[in-house]
C-alpha cells in the first residue's frame, strides 16, 4: 500500500511539472524551422480578469471569453526562427488598457515556423477554418460579428482576411499588418485584396473610423475592405509620411508640430502631429508619423510651426539642425530635407525643401 501511495504520489508530481499554470506562446528552436512544423492552433485568451496569465480556450471551452463583449482576434505571421513574436505582449496589455475585452491570440507557431515561406503559406486557409469553427460556436452562444475583430500581421493579415471572406465581409472590423508578403496576389474578398483603390497599401495608426462600413457597403459591387488608419470622411484614405528632426536647442523643449505640405498647383494637405507631446533634445533624432487626407505627387513647399500648448508664458524657439520628410506610402519618392531652421512658437515657418543627399541615413 505504501508503494502504491508513492507511485500515485510521484505521478502527481511528474504532472504538476509539465503542465503550465499559465499557457504561454508556442516557443521553438531554429532546429524546428530546419527540419518543419506541422499545423497545430493553440487559442490563448487574455481578459482584464486574466491580464497577465492566459487560458488555453477552444468550441467547447470558452474561459473567461463573454460573447456579449468585443473579442478582438491577434494572428501573426511567417515565424523563421520559431521565437514567439516580440510585440505580442505589449499588444494584448495595450488592447485591455483601452477597453475591456476579449483578446484571443492565435498561436499558429507550429505551421508557421519553417525555412521556406511557401511551407508556411500553405497552412493559412486551414488556420482560417479553424478560426471559423470556434466563431462560429461564439455566434451560436449569443455572439455578434459586429464584435468580432481581427488584428493581423504579416500571413496573419492573410488569415484574418480570409475568415473576413467566409463571413461575406461582415466582420467588426479587419486590421492588416505588413501583409505585403512574398505570398502574393491574394483574394481577401470576393473583389480582392484589403486595399482601397487610390489608397496607400501600407497601413499604420489606431484611430477611429465609424464610418467605413457605410461608404463601401454602398458601392457597386459592394466592398467590405477594412483600414487601420483611416480618415473621417469619404474617402477615408490617409497618407503616411515620417517627419524627421534633429534639434540643436541647448535645453529640452516639449511640444507639438504642425506640418503643411503644398505642391505647385497650390494644393494643400495638413497634419498636426499632437498625438502625445513630443520631447526634443539636443542632436537627438525625432521621428515623427504624420497624417494627410490628400496625396500630393510633388511637394513644392513645408511649412512647420511649433507650440508648447502654453497659453500664458513666455513664446519659445525650436532651433532645427535638420528636418527630413519622406513617404511611407510610396518609399520610392525622394527624400526631402530642409536645414538650420529656426521655429518661433506658433509661428508657421514656410521653406521650399531640397533633395536629402542619397547617401545620407
Amino acid at each position: 500500500m505504501l508503494r502504491f501511495y508513492l507511485f500515485i504520489s510521484l505521478m502527481c508530481l511528474a504532472r504538476s511539472d509539465t503542465e503550465e499554470t499559465c499557457p504561454s506562446f508556442t516557443r521553438l528552436s531554429f532546429h524546428s524551422a530546419v527540419v518543419g512544423t506541422g499545423l497545430n492552433v493553440r487559442l490563448l485568451l487574455y481578459t482584464r480578469r486574466n491580464l497577465t496569465c492566459a487560458q488555453t480556450i477552444n468550441s467547447s471551452a470558452f474561459g473567461n471569453l463573454n460573447v456579449t463583449k468585443k473579442t478582438t482576434f491577434i494572428v501573426h505571421g511567417f515565424r523563421l526562427t520559431g521565437s514567439p513574436p516580440v510585440w505580442m505582449e505589449d499588444l494584448v496589455k495595450g488592447l485591455l488598457s483601452v477597453e475591456d475585452m476579449n483578446v484571443v491570440v492565435v498561436d499558429w507557431n507550429r505551421g508557421a515556423t519553417t525555412l521556406i515561406y511557401t511551407h508556411a503559406s500553405s497552412k493559412t486557409r486551414k488556420v482560417a477554418l479553424i478560426l471559423k469553427e470556434f466563431i462560429d460556436q461564439m455566434l451560436a452562444e449569443g455572439a455578434s460579428l459586429d464584435d468580432i475583430y481581427m488584428i493581423g500581421v504579416s500571413l496573419g493579415a492573410h488569415i484574418s482576411g480570409f475568415v473576413g471572406e467566409m463571413y461575406d465581409g461582415q466582420l467588426g472590423r479587419i486590421t492588416a499588418l505588413g501583409y505585403k508578403e512574398p505570398l502574393g496576389n491574394i483574394d481577401f474578398y470576393p473583389n480582392g485584396g484589403l486595399d482601397q483603390p487610390g489608397c496607400p497599401k501600407t497601413i499604420f495608426g489606431g484611430y477611429r473610423a465609424d464610418n467605413w462600413k457605410d461608404y463601401l457597403r454602398e458601392k457597386d459591387p459592394p466592398m467590405t475592405k477594412a483600414f487601420f488608419d483611416t480618415a473621417e470622411e469619404n474617402p477615408f484614405c490617409m497618407y503616411h509620411y515620417f517627419v524627421d528632426i534633429i534639434t540643436w536647442n541647448k535645453n529640452i523643449r516639449r511640444g507639438d508640430i504642425t506640418i503643411k505640405l503644398r505642391d505647385k498647383a497650390g494644393s494643400t494637405t495638413e497634419s498636426k502631429i499632437n498625438h502625445e507631446p513630443t520631447t526634443f533634445q539636443k542632436y537627438h533624432q525625432v521621428s515623427l508619423l504624420a497624417r494627410f487626407n490628400q496625396d500630393l505627387d510633388k511637394v513644392a513647399a513645408v511649412s512647420l510651426m511649433f507650440s508648447t500648448g502654453s497659453i500664458i508664458g513666455p513664446r519659445y524657439k525650436l532651433r532645427i539642425l535638420r528636418m527630413k520628410l519622406r513617404s511611407l506610402a510610396h518609399p520610392e519618392r525622394p527624400q526631402l530635407c530642409r536645414y538650420d531652421l529656426v521655429l518661433m512658437e506658433n509661428v508657421e515657418t514656410v521653406f521650399q525643401p531640397i533633395l536629402c543627399p542619397k547617401l545620407q541615413m
